[in-house]
Parts: C-alpha cells; structure tokens; sequence
C-alpha cells in the first residue's frame, strides 16, 4: 500500500469526522454523518494495520476512531460492576502478579532495619547521633508513645501522608533508585529507633506500639517499592512485548495497586487512630494487627490466584486500554 496516496485519498473524510467528534452539538444529519464515518475511517484504520503498519498513522487514526466511538456510543458511565470487578478482580491480581517482589523488599527492609537497630544499640557514636541523653529519654519515655494520640485526626493525617508516599514510591518506579532510596531510609528509620529504645530499656514498647498498626502499613510500604522495582525492570526486560507497551500496560496495572494501597492504608490509619493508642490489652491490640495483616494476604493469595488464572493483569479491559499492534513471539 502506498500510504501517502491513501491519505491524499482519505485524508478528507479524517479531517470531517475529526470536525464532527469535536462539535458539541450535531444535527440529525450530522449524526448519521459521524456513524457513516466512524465506521469508513475504522475500516481505513483495518487497512493500514494489515497492510502497512506504519506506527504513526496507525496511532493517529486509532486516536480519531477512539474519540468517534466515544461520541456515537457515549462515555463510559461507572457502575457498581465496575466498582465489584476492580475490588474482586482487578487489584488482588495486580497485587498477586508482585508478590514476590514484596516478599523480596520486605525481606531486605527487615534486614536492613535489624541491622541498624543493632548499631545503634552497639555502637556509642551511633546512639550519639540520635540525640543528648536527655532527649533520647525524653523521647523513649514520653514522646514515642504521646504520638499514638487516639482520635479520627489522627488517624486522617497518618492516612494522607502514607498513601502519599507509598504513592510516590510506585510513581518514581521508573528511575529504580529512588523507590530504594526511600525503602532504605524507611528501614534505617525504623531500625534506629528500635535501638534507641532497647538500649533504655523500651523495646518492649517499641514492638508493641508497632505492631497493632505496621503489621499492615509496613506491608503497604513494600508493595509500593514492590511496584515501584517492577516497573523498572520492566523497562529493562520488556519480554517478548515492544518496551513501550510493556510499560504502558505494566504502568496501568501498577496505578490500580496504588488506588488499592489507598484502601489498605486506611484500615492501617484506622487501627492506628483508634487501636493502637487505645487503652485495649497489648494482646488484643497485636491480634486486630495480625488479623488485619492475615486479612490482606487472604485477599491476594486467595482471589489475587483465581483473577490471575481467570486472565486478569490489573490493567485496563481491552476496549478502554487503547489499540496495539500485534507482534510476532
């Protein structure tokens, strides 16, 4: 097919739907106009796929019938179904898909937080650095616990600044340094100040005040810098797919696991509001952790399984993701 005599030939009828799909208003002729064209240009856009893919025009006419079929069919309107199908379907298969990948950045944080717990704890200068003697136990006997204040502000704000920076972490996947950095500086945060309250005699506050709630925050924490890697070796190991559409889809896929993360870190933000500070046993307060925590894994191992069997990805359906070229392997 010669291209450039196939669009000096059809090139008016382009320009006309394109005319009509920007009109807010038509009239009954103009719609009958814009369906006669939608269908002719789908067909050119058929043409040129099957006999000369040529990539630029292929993603200009897909553009064009995309937006006419959205103006003869309507916009899609979300449903209940569309709500039941990401909750059951979509997020536990994206969360399925890198679970290795968080068990991997958990078992890193763990070892990275432990080994800076235990250098704080061992190392005179190490303990130095986090403050005068009277500070550290200031902190250690008033501040650390003074912070878990029950309340729904509280728990809004713990909200709002983790599902921030668990979004960031997926966001800045692409770079695969900064999801590392921020892992890294999280666990030796963590870590350091575990050590701090050992070395005064207040590990035993330390864990039990983080328990109730990081048994789920954490774990959202790693699945965004699970995300986040994902993304990254992706762009460097596309597979058999071109490296532009694995990352597209692989893109989408991961923004459905950072909606998921909002909803999963506000339960955490909830324990952490109202449990965690609360005047419940330390048993009953580990336990709602732990089952918040068995909870979540239940959820992805479980419906995140059958979604993934069933062929879900956590990315778009096909009709909403956009066109793509076939490709040989």
């Amino acid at each position: 097919m010669d291209l450039d005599a196939f669009e000096r030939a059809r090139s008016a009828d382009w320009l006309r739907l394109d005319e009509l799909v920007r009109q807010r208003r038509r009239t009954g002729a103009e719609a009958d106009e814009l369906v006669r064209l939608y269908q002719a240009v789908a067909t050119d856009l058929s043409s040129v796929r099957s006999a000369a893919p040529d990539p630029e025009m292929v993603t200009r006419l897909s553009m064009l019938v995309g937006r006419a079929r959205a103006a003869v069919a309507g916009t899609h309107e979300p449903s209940w179904r569309d709500v039941t199908t990401f909750v059951g379907a979509s997020l536990p298969a994206a969360l399925y898909r890198i679970r290795w990948w968080t068990v991997g950045v958990a078992a890193a944080f763990v070892v990275l937080a432990i080994t800076a717990g235990v250098w704080v704890a061992t190392q005179p200068d190490a303990l130095a650095s986090m403050g005068t003697p009277s500070e550290q136990q200031d902190y250690v006997d008033n501040a650390f616990a003074q912070y878990y204040t029950p309340g729904g502000g509280f728990a809004a704000m713990v909200w709002t600044n983790n599902a921030w920076l668990t979004a960031i972490s997926i966001g800045t996947g692409i770079s695969g340094v900064l999801p590392v950095i921020f892992q890294a500086q999280n666990a030796i945060s963590v870590g350091s100040i575990g050590g701090m309250m050992a070395v005064h005699g207040h590990l035993g506050v330390f864990l039990q005040l983080i328990a109730p709630h990081g048994l789920l925050e954490l774990t959202a924490v790693f699945v965004a810098g699970a995300a986040g890697l994902r993304l990254f070796w992706t762009w460097l190991v596309p597979g058999p797919r071109p490296r532009g559409r694995a990352l597209a889809e692989e893109a989408r896929a991961l923004f459905t696991v950072a909606i998921g993360l909002v909803g999963v870190l506000a339960v955490s933000g909830l324990i952490e509001g109202f449990v965690t500070g609360s005047g419940l046993p330390w048993a009953a307060k580990v336990s709602i952790g732990a089952l918040a925590l068995a909870g979540f894994w239940t959820y992805v191992l479980v419906l995140g399984r059958r979604a993934v069997r069933a062929g879900r990805t956590g990315d778009l359906e096909a009709d909403r993701a956009g066109y793509t070229l076939a490709t040989a392997g």
